[in-house]
């Protein structure tokens, strides 16, 4: 995962198809079976003229010289506009899906939000292991986990009203600075951190499992188990749990903007920035959860 968060970057696929052009050879040199000094064989044209090009007057054989080289968008490969474009689109699909819980029936919505959370957990895992991004895909994903959003900010809402807003503009205001400091070359994803980053997510995904479970099982009777039924100096375990899990899902939008950043320097295929859109995707849903349990225990709290 050294060029980031999205392990398609890093398969074989990509790399075969972001591989640089041989190199040319030598004034005089020629490959086997070919003549020296660009000459042509009997019957063939001079390499690099068209025939075509014959009947233009110099004016218009001008005009083709300059002509701009073709850009990444010409040729195929990934852009920024083409993150940004899909990316938007993921979102608007994210957004589309939680309107829906947020005016459904409550009982319809709690429904919903429970497919969402099932279905989009599902999708995600054919996305990551996917060789090839699927558009259809991505989007049904980002469309089920709206439907997920949009229950748990209704139930969270009802209970500490305003945190939905808060935790709105709490992502918003984490991917806004998190990018800013990867432009300005302030936050990298450096091997060691990258080695923290999976330590760290390992130990947090053991923990919500155990967590998960006790809440099911009715160990614990908070509904945020043992994120608040256990204190340290006063403070809900939760509050510790939320913060290092909102540093981790910053630290996964940086190994995103750098995939990002690898696969267009490297003239990756366009159908990629769908990958990356996807990247981002995750991990904003994954933060949005993030901040707003961490501001329903605060709330919980007072």
């Amino acid at each position: 995962m050294a060029l980031g968060g999205n392990p398609v970057f890093n398969g074989k696929n990509f790399r075969g198809a972001t591989q640089a052009p041989p190199a040319p050879q030598a004034f005089g040199q020629a490959p086997y079976g070919q003549n020296r000094y660009g000459q042509a064989q009997y019957g063939q044209t001079q390499a690099g003229w068209n025939p075509a090009q014959q009947g233009m007057t110099q004016d218009q054989l001008q005009d083709m010289y300059n002509r701009p080289a073709a850009g990444p968008a010409d040729t195929g490969r990934m852009t920024y506009d083409d993150v940004i474009m899909k990316t938007t689109a993921c979102l608007a699909a994210v957004v589309a899906g939680a309107a829906v819980t947020l005016l459904v029936a409550p009982g319809l919505a709690n429904l919903l939000m429970i497919v969402g959370a099932l279905g989009g957990f599902a999708l995600a895992l054919v996305n990551t292991f996917k060789k090839q991004p699927s558009p259809a895909l991505i989007l049904a994903y980002a469309a089920l986990e709206g439907l997920f959003l949009g229950g748990l900010t209704r139930i969270l809402d009802g209970m500490y009203p305003g945190v939905g807003l808060q935790a709105v503009i709490g992502t918003l205001s984490v991917f806004a600075v998190t990018l800013v400091l990867f432009k300005n070359g302030k936050v990298r994803a450096t091997p060691k951190a990258m080695r923290f980053f999976m330590i760290a997510t390992i130990g947090y995904a053991v923990f919500a499992l155990i967590n998960m479970v006790m809440v099911w099982t009715g160990a614990v009777d908070s509904p945020f188990g043992l994120r608040t039924s256990v204190e340290i100096f006063g403070i809900p375990l939760g509050v510790f749990i939320g913060l290092l899990a909102i540093g981790l899902a910053a630290f996964s939008l940086v190994m995103d903007f750098t995939s990002i950043e690898a696969g267009v320097r490297s003239g990756a295929p366009q159908r990629f920035s769908w990958t990356a859109a996807f990247g981002l995707t995750v991990t904003l849903v994954w933060l949005y959860v993030e901040i707003i349990r961490l501001l329903a225990i605060l709330r919980g709290d007072e």
